[in-house]
C-alpha cells in the first residue's frame, strides 16, 4: 500500500516537472519571437535614418515601458550589453549564447539581479540583424511568476498526495481491521466445522464398536443353533436313502450352514480388525453367485433381475465370501426398495477408470440425498415398521472397506437407487 503512495506520488511529481519544463520552453519562445519583432523594426527604423543610435535608445524605451520585458543591445565583437539607459551589463551566459546563436537562453538567479530583475530565474530571448552591422536585440523577462505559481503547484500536489496518502492509510487500516474480524471469524467457523466432523467422527467411531460388538454377540448366539441345524442334517444325509429330492434338500441345508459359518467368520475378522484373506476372485461369478442365493427372495416379491457382467473381467483380491455378502445385501435392499412398487434391478459388472466396479441398480422407491450420505451408517434405517435394523448396507460397506474399496449410493433419476462398488484389481490381473 505504501508503495503504492510512493509510485503514484513520484508519478504526478515528474508530471508536475515536466509540465515546468514546458512552461519555461513556452516562456523563452515569446521572448524570442518578442525580441526577434522589435529587431525587424529597429532594422528598419535604422535603415530609414541612418543607423541613428539615438532612434535605436527611443524605440527600446518605448518598447520597455509598454511590456514586461528588459531590453538590452549587443555590439559585435563587445563583451557586455547595453541597456536602454546606455548603461554597460556583463553577462557570460548571454554573450556566451550569442556566440552560439542561439534565440533563447536561461539566465541564473545570481546574474539576473545584474539586469535589474528580482534574484529569480529569467529568460533571455534574442533577435540577430538581418544586416550584418546591425546590432543584437535581447529581451529579458523573470521567470518569478511561473516559478512561484510552480512552487506553489508543487506544494498543493504534496499536500494533495500526503492527503490521499493519508486516506488510503485510513481506509486501508479500517480494511485491514475489518479483513482481521473476518479471518477471526472464518477461523471459529472454521474451528466449529472441525469440531462438528470430530463429533461425527466419533459418533461413527461409537456405531462401528457397537456394531462389532453385536457382531461378536449375534455370532456367539447364532452358532450353537447353526451347529445343530448342520448336526440335524448329517444326520439326515443317512437317511433319505435313494431319494434323490430329498437328498438334495439335505445337501443344500448342509452347505448352507457351511455357508453361513465363512460368513461369520468373516464378519467376527472385521469386527476384530483382522485382514480379508487374500485370493484372487472373479468379479464375475461373485455377481452370479449373489444373485443365485437371492434368487427366491425375487421371484417371491417377483421382482425381475438382469445379470450385465462385461467379459475379460480383471480379478480382485480378497474374500469371496464376503464380497458375495457385501452383493447380497445390496440386491436384497434393492428388493425391499421395488417389490411394493413393480420395480426391477440391474446388476452390472465391468471396469471404470482403472478400477473393477459392482454396480446394483434399482427402480424402486429411490433415496433422498440426505438419506443417501446416511444409508451406511450402522443402525440407520427407513424401514424401523418392517423390521429393518440398519445393519445390511453397513456391513456391505464395511466389506467394502476391508478390500481396499468403496461403497457409495445415489438417487437413480427419475426414480429408483444406484449403489456402486468399486475394488482394485489385482496386481498383473488381465
Amino acid at each position: 500500500m505504501g508503495l503504492t503512495v510512493l509510485i503514484v506520488a513520484g508519478l504526478a511529481y515528474w508530471d508536475a516537472i515536466r509540465e515546468s519544463e514546458a512552461a519555461l520552453r513556452e516562456l523563452a519562445d515569446g521572448q524570442a519571437n518578442f525580441a526577434r519583432a522589435f529587431g525587424v523594426t529597429v532594422d528598419a527604423l535604422r535603415a530609414a535614418d541612418g543607423g541613428s543610435d539615438v532612434a535605436l535608445g527611443a524605440i527600446l524605451q518605448r518598447a520597455e515601458r509598454s511590456g514586461s520585458s528588459r531590453l538590452f543591445v549587443h555590439r559585435a565583437g563587445e563583451a557586455t550589453l547595453r541597456s536602454t539607459t546606455d548603461a554597460e551589463i556583463a553577462s557570460a551566459r548571454v554573450v556566451e549564447a550569442i556566440q552560439r546563436r542561439e534565440r533563447a537562453v536561461r539566465i541564473p538567479r545570481e546574474e539576473a539581479a545584474a539586469f535589474g530583475l528580482p534574484a529569480r530565474m529569467a529568460i533571455a530571448g534574442i533577435a540577430y540583424p538581418a544586416d550584418p552591422r546591425g546590432v543584437d536585440i535581447v529581451a529579458i523577462s523573470s521567470a518569478e511568476h511561473l516559478r512561484d505559481r510552480q512552487a506553489w503547484a508543487r506544494r498543493r500536489l504534496l499536500l494533495g498526495v500526503a492527503f490521499a496518502a493519508g486516506l488510503v492509510l485510513l481506509f486501508g487500516g479500517v480494511a485491514l481491521r475489518m479483513q482481521r474480524k473476518e479471518l477471526l471469524l472464518e477461523g471459529a467457523l472454521a474451528v466449529a466445522a472441525l469440531q462438528r466432523r470430530s463429533d461425527e467422527r466419533l459418533e461413527r467411531a461409537s456405531k462401528a464398536a457397537a456394531f462389532g460388538t453385536l457382531a461378536i454377540g449375534v455370532a456367539h448366539e447364532i452358532s450353537t443353533p447353526l451347529g445343530v441345524i448342520a448336526a440335524r442334517a448329517e444326520q439326515l444325509g443317512t437317511k433319505v436313502g435313494a431319494d434323490e429330492k430329498l437328498a438334495g434338500a439335505v445337501a443344500a441345508i448342509a452347505s448352507q450352514a457351511d455357508r453361513i459359518k465363512v460368513v461369520i467368520r468373516g464378519l467376527l475378522g472385521l469386527a476384530r480388525g483382522d485382514a480379508p484373506s487374500a485370493e484372487r476372485i472373479d468379479p464375475g461369478r461373485v455377481v452370479t453367485e449373489a444373485v443365485a442365493l437371492v434368487r427366491h427372495r425375487l421371484d417371491g416379491a417377483r421382482v425381475p433381475v438382469t445379470e450385465a457382467i462385461a467379459a475379460d473381467l480383471p480379478a480382485v483380491i480378497g474374500d469371496e465370501k464376503l464380497l458375495e455378502q457385501a452383493v447380497v445385501n445390496l440386491l436384497l435392499n434393492a428388493c425391499d426398495a421395488s417389490k411394493t412398487v413393480g420395480g426391477g434391478i440391474v446388476v452390472r459388472a465391468g471396469e471404470n477408470g482403472g478400477d473393477v466396479t459392482i454396480v446394483v441398480e434399482d427402480t424402486g422407491v429411490g433415496i433422498s440425498d440426505a438419506d443417501a450420505g446416511r444409508a451406511l451408517e450402522p443402525f440407520f434405517t427407513t424401514k424401523a415398521r418392517e423390521g429393518g435394523t440398519g445393519l445390511g448396507l453397513a456391513i456391505a460397506r464395511e466389506i467394502v472397506s476391508n478390500h481396499s474399496g468403496t461403497l457409495t449410493l445415489a438417487p437413480l433419476p427419475p426414480r429408483g437407487t444406484r449403489a456402486t462398488i468399486r475394488l482394485p484389481p489385482a496386481r498383473g490381473a488381465t
